[in-house]
């Protein structure tokens, strides 16, 4: 063996024994950004609960004593936009008092809407024995859909331990476990990897908003104890982990007095964190004709079947679509070298033999006419199993089609 010989070896030994460090983030449903989401989700579900052919692109702005709402609604149904967004700041624990809102809505586009009621494969005549095929994409883009083994929900470790612990404060928030808390929130979470396996965990942030004599020692205390014990049973902190529990100190002046919130602004906490590349385009407040948030569902969908096919141990599927046409315009797999039966190309071929990706049979496949998306807003839009894009009922199809 040569010196250069001796040299690659080694250096490919300390690549597969390399640490790298994956973190994500989470934050509550008080958060202005969440907030905006939340509304902008509601919205969305009160037309499809009237009219589940409704089109909806609803964006929300939140600041001091300020909410707004502005967008593009077409529905048979002409939704209460102002009390929904009381509703929601009520529901999620704010006072609705000296909170001036307003709405400036008006209807899609009529380019866009026939692009998308009419393809461009069925003005064009194209012949089609499928179904679904006659409606065409509501915009352009890349769709990402990822799927590791690493735990229960397919999802990264990070990811999973960041809406565990926001979901806990929340909780703890609600039911008055942890009494002196108030809505605004945040996660983050820092996990160790070898291997391309999670071994430790490296850190824990957590800011939690409180009233004003609310004890800053005991809320330290009681965090660790009511939120992060259970949340974090899946890897827990050894003695060297570092937990840090409201680090800038005071956190009385939180919510929409403290920050500015915009609809879509938490691309990543809604989808892998660190770990996967995202498209650009965010979920909420968008019925599922635009495949910004459709094509991102079954792109998820995809992937978590692959894995659950045992055909990789991770797996991310990018879906590309055309604004007007109903066939995406890339399909690509990557597996990362952990591809079990065949290279990443062949499994990017067996996706369209299996899966509908017209935005027509995405909806119908996924059941997105339903209002169900209000749920999404908070805790991620994936590794829930209430969502019909976490379900795993195409693994056998897979199989028989690669295999």
């Amino acid at each position: 063996m040569s010196k250069k010989d001796v040299s690659c070896f080694f250096v490919r030994e300390r690549q597969v024994f390399m640490k790298r460090f994956y973190t994500a983030e989470s934050v509550t449903e008080g958060h202005p950004d969440k907030l905006c989401d939340l509304i902008a989700d509601s919205i969305l579900d009160a037309c499809l609960k009237f009219d589940p052919e409704a089109r909806v692109a609803c964006e929300v702005l939140a600041t001091k004593g300020t909410l707004l709402a502005a967008g593009e609604i077409t529905s048979v149904y002409e939704p209460s936009v102002l009390a929904i967004m009381e509703k929601v700041l009520s529901d999620v624990g704010y006072s609705t008092e000296h909170i001036q809102m307003d709405a400036l809505i008006h209807k899609q586009s009529p380019d866009i809407a026939k692009a998308v009621d009419c393809s461009r494969e069925k003005r064009s005549g194209l012949p089609s024995n499928q179904e679904g095929w006659e409606k065409g994409a509501g915009d352009q883009g890349i769709m990402i859909g990822y799927a590791c083994n690493e735990t229960p929900q397919l999802l990264p470790m990070p990811v999973v331990l960041a809406h565990r612990i926001v979901r806990e404060l929340t909780a703890s928030r609600r039911s008055h476990f942890i009494e002196g808390i108030l809505p605004d929130g945040k996660a983050q979470v820092t996990v160790e990897y070898e291997d391309g396996y999670p071994v430790r965990l490296d850190s824990v942030v957590v800011s939690c908003q409180h009233m004003a004599d609310k004890n800053r020692k005991k809320l330290e205390q009681e965090i660790k104890n009511k939120v992060l014990s259970p949340a974090l049973r899946l890897l827990p902190p050894d003695d060297e982990t570092a937990v840090y529990i409201n680090p800038s100190g005071r956190f009385v002046c939180g919510g929409m007095d403290a920050d500015t919130g915009v609809t879509g602004r938490k691309l990543m906490v809604d989808t892998y964190g660190s770990m996967v590349p995202h498209g650009g385009g965010a979920f909420s407040g968008k019925d599922c004709s635009k495949v910004d948030r459709s094509g991102a569902y079954m792109a998820r969908y995809i992937a978590k079947n692959m894995v659950a096919a045992g055909l990789a141990s991770r797996c991310q599927v990018s879906l590309a679509y055309a604004i007007g046409v109903a066939q995406p315009v890339m399909v690509q797999v990557d597996t990362f070298g952990t591809g079990t039966a065949c290279a990443d190309d062949c499994l990017a071929a067996a996706i369209p033999l299996v899966f509908g990706l017209t935005p027509g049979q995405i909806m119908e496949t996924l059941r997105l006419k339903r209002p169900i998306f209000k749920q999404t807003a908070v805790y991620g839009h994936f590794g829930r199993k209430e969502f019909p894009w976490e379900r795993t009922d195409q693994v056998e199809a897979l199989r028989n089609t690669i295999l």
